[in-house]
């Protein structure tokens, strides 16, 4: 039986990231032990393999939760490509990473964070959010005035539900086939409700369309997502997570320096 590495990623605290299975040397499994591994441990999982071409990549990573194979993972990403470095198999300051999403690149900062590509995020304004808001157990009272219900995306499609008290965002409690059939309705993979705290940062709980799980403790690519949707700033965006669930995390995001799209960052460590 392959043993992954357990991480966690996006940790603000001690107990808060999000935990996650890597296997680095995945070449070995298929997509059914795979998915079987991210069973057993019930998060979503990442696994490292050769590159389809290793002139266009250094490695490839393929991501799967207890229900299914995913295009992408950003936390599982940050993950794999920080225990490679970790382990010494990683030299360079650029890993080229081929996923079922499009080509990414991890670049690796002096200070030991990692940070990965993201593209340009995609907006879609909701037609009707009084289904998500029902699955959310939202009255549209309790919105954030004149901002609209978005379906974003730079890999999969994230719904931005924007929560006018931050208590109200803490309260939640779904109904997971509720939100699986608001999702689907929509064509989204995940309720991404968000909320500015009083210390200006924003907060935010990710429900999963069909993960095997009702809630995600730190969700990289709704925050890179969640960072279209505020419009880009410049300045960048810090992002909370997981408290809700006793797993506080922080996720930053920031426009990339060096071409179009964005860079998604974050603590990673070794589970304790």
């Amino acid at each position: 039986m392959t043993t992954p590495i357990l991480l966690s990623v996006f940790p603000a605290a001690p107990g808060g990231g999000n935990p996650c299975p890597v296997v680095l040397d995945a070449g070995g499994m298929t997509a059914r032990d795979m998915q079987d591994l991210a069973g057993r441990y019930g998060h979503e999982s990442g696994f490292v393999l050769p590159p389809t071409d290793g002139k266009l990549a250094d490695v490839r990573f393929r991501f799967f939760v207890p229900q299914h194979e995913m295009e992408m993972c950003g936390h599982a990403t940050l993950g794999a490509a920080w225990l490679l470095r970790a382990r010494g198999r990683q030299q360079g300051t650029v890993l080229r990473i081929e996923t079922l999403s499009g080509p990414v690149r991890a670049w690796f900062r002096d200070d030991g964070d990692v940070e990965i590509t993201q593209p340009t995020g995609r907006l879609d304004a909701v037609a009707d959010p009084v289904p998500v808001l029902d699955a959310l157990g939202l009255a549209g009272r309790e919105l954030l005035p004149h901002t609209p219900v978005l379906n974003a995306a730079t890999s999969r499609s994230k719904t931005l539900v924007p929560v006018a008290d931050l208590a109200a965002l803490h309260r939640l409690a779904p109904d997971p086939d509720r939100v699986r059939a608001a999702c689907e309705a929509i064509g989204s993979t995940g309720l991404y409700p968000w909320c500015r705290g009083p210390d200006g940062i924003v907060h935010a709980r990710q429900f999963p369309r069909n993960s095997g799980y009702p809630e995600d403790a730190a969700t990289g690519i709704a925050a890179s997502a969640l960072f279209y949707g505020l419009g880009a700033p410049q300045e960048g965006l810090t992002v909370r997570q997981g408290e809700a669930m006793g797993r506080p995390s922080e996720i930053r995001v920031r426009p990339d320096p060096e071409a179009d799209g964005c860079l998604l960052g974050g603590r990673v460590a070794l589970a304790s």
